[in-house]
C-alpha cells in the first residue's frame, strides 16, 4: 500500500521591516509583485506545491512582521520549522548586520533538536536597485560561510531573478530535514480502545 503521509514543509522568513519578505513570497507563490508597501501585522501564510527530487511536497511558507513589537509572537510560529530564511537589503547595510540577531533569535524560540545543523538560507533581496547596492556579494557570502556554510542568494522581487532557484534551495534543504526529524515525530493517529480487557497487557516484562 502506498504511504499516504503527506510532506508538509514550513518554512520562516525573517529580517528586518521593509526588506521585502512579503514581496518574495507573493512573487515566488503568486508570480506577482506591488510598489504599495504595507507592513506585515503579526504574520501571515501561503503555501505552495512544489516538486523537489521527484517528490510532491507542500510548502507553507510563514511570512512574520520585521517590527520588534511582533516579535514576541515568535515561538507560536517558529516552533516546528523545517528551514529559516534569513532576508536583508542589498541597499541597506543595517538590514544586513540585523542577521545575526534574527539568526539568533530563531534559535533561542525554535528551539531546534540540532541547533548547529538547521538549514537556514540567505536571500539578499532587491538586486533590481543594482545602482544602490551598499553590501557586496563577497561581504554577504563571507559571513554566511562562517555560519556552516549557509547557502546565499541575491534576489529580487520585483523582477522575480533568482527567487525561483533560492525557494527551490530552500525547499530541497527543508525537505532534508524533515527527513531528520522523521523519527522523532509521533504517528499521525493514535486509537485508544477504553475496553479492551487488561489481560491482553503483557506481563512480567519493564517499560
Amino acid at each position: 500500500m502506498a504511504s499516504r503521509k503527506r510532506v508538509l514543509l514550513k518554512v520562516i522568513i525573517l529580517g528586518d521591516s521593509g526588506v521585502g519578505k512579503t514581496s518574495l513570497m507573493n512573487q515566488y507563490v503568486n508570480k506577482k509583485f506591488t510598489n504599495q508597501y504595507k507592513a506585515t501585522i503579526g504574520a501571515d501564510f501561503l503555501t505552495k506545491e512544489v516538486m523537489i527530487d521527484d517528490k510532491l511536497v507542500t510548502l507553507q511558507i510563514w511570512d512574520t512582521a520585521g517590527q520588534e513589537r511582533f516579535q514576541s509572537l515568535g515561538v507560536a510560529f517558529y516552533r516546528g520549522a523545517d528551514c529559516c530564511v534569513l532576508v536583508f537589503d542589498l541597499t541597506n547595510p543595517k538590514s544586513f548586520e540585523n542577521l545575526d540577531s534574527w539568526r539568533e533569535e530563531f534559535l533561542v524560540q525554535a528551539c531546534p533538536r540540532d541547533p548547529d545543523n538547521f538549514p537556514f538560507v540567505v536571500l539578499g533581496n532587491k538586486l533590481d536597485a543594482e545602482g544602490q547596492r551598499k553590501v557586496s556579494h563577497a561581504r554577504a557570502s563571507t559571513w554566511c560561510k562562517t555560519k556552516c556554510s549557509i547557502p546565499f542568494f541575491e534576489t529580487s522581487a520585483k523582477t522575480a531573478e533568482n527567487v525561483e532557484d533560492a525557494f527551490t534551495e530552500i525547499a530541497r534543504r527543508a525537505l532534508k530535514q524533515e527527513h531528520t526529524d522523521d523519527q522523532i515525530y509521533l504517528p499521525e493517529t493514535l486509537t485508544l480502545n477504553a475496553n479492551q480487557p487488561t489481560v491482553q497487557q503483557p506481563t512480567g516484562g519493564c517499560c
